[in-house]
């Protein structure tokens, strides 16, 4: 098996052990290395490498922000380079992402690569883009997250409050603003949207549907594992049986009832 890697880090020491890591490696392939964001932007569009060391912390743009602009659907396999804390730390854990915390250890390392090539070697997993937004979603620091969002109205441009968006609809490369009177259309992936969204405030409960928390009303079973988030404006949607998650954060809030679906 054959892996072409790509190495992205703003510092040149830590850029250059782990490009010796992988040449230590028969089944690696080095494509290069990147110093900045835009440059890895430009050489995974370019190479499409099988797998990406990306860090999170470079200036002007970060490892968050090349995932963005790539769009996580699109992304290579990635292992995530960071200096953060061990909070950060649970938050790759629980969302299953492979990562490396500096400094790291040769043994460290060899184990997230084996990690990899098992991951590569069984075939993209259908969650891994939910997984990856989630832990990405997690390290942005707090005051990260947008307040509000411009929609375009015919020739203005109106900045909408989060907290007046009641849930938000995937529909190809564009999303749609569900508001309690109104829906605004915007020209953004999903991917890119959810990880400028603060996942306290807003939670996945379906591949294609995000919900605001403080707007659930209710939670109703249903069957094969599948509930149904009732929002406050009376909207009704199903809930993926794969969101334990978001179900859970949301039960915290609002114990479920024993009510059935009215099969909107």
């Amino acid at each position: 098996m054959s892996i072409a890697a790509l190495v992205v880090d703003d510092e040149p020491i830590a850029r250059h052990a782990i490009v010796r890591l992988l040449r230590d490696d028969v089944d690696i392939e080095v494509l290069g290395e990147c110093g900045d964001g835009a440059s890895a932007v430009a050489a995974i569009r370019a190479h499409s490498p099988d797998l990406v060391f990306i860090d999170i912390q470079m200036p002007a743009m970060n490892g968050i922000d090349v995932v963005a602009a790539i769009g996580a659907d699109r992304m290579p396999a990635t292992v995530f380079v960071t200096a953060y804390e061990q909070y950060a730390v649970r938050a790759f854990e629980a969302n299953a992402v492979d990562y490396l915390v500096k400094p790291f250890s040769r043994e460290r390392f060899l184990a997230t690569l084996r990690r990899v090539k098992a991951r590569l070697a069984a075939g993209p997993a259908p969650a891994s883009t939910r997984e990856l937004l989630e832990a990405l979603a997690a390290l942005r620091p707090r005051d990260d997250w947008i307040e509000r969002i411009p929609v375009r109205v015919d020739e203005h441009v109106v900045l909408v409050p989060v907290e007046d968006v009641v849930w938000i609809r995937a529909s190809r490369n564009t999303v749609v603003l569900h508001l309690a009177d109104r829906s605004h259309e915007l020209r953004e992936t999903m991917a890119n949207l959810v990880a400028r969204l603060d996942p306290r405030r807003f939670a996945r409960v379906h591949r294609s549907a995000i919900v605001n928390v403080r707007r659930v009303q209710a939670i109703h079973p249903w069957f094969n594992g599948h509930h149904v988030v009732v929002m406050d404006t009376g909207q009704r949607l199903r809930m993926s049986r794969y969101q334990h998650e978001s179900f859970l954060r949301l039960a915290t809030l609002h114990a479920p009832g024993d009510a059935r679906p009215d099969g909107s």
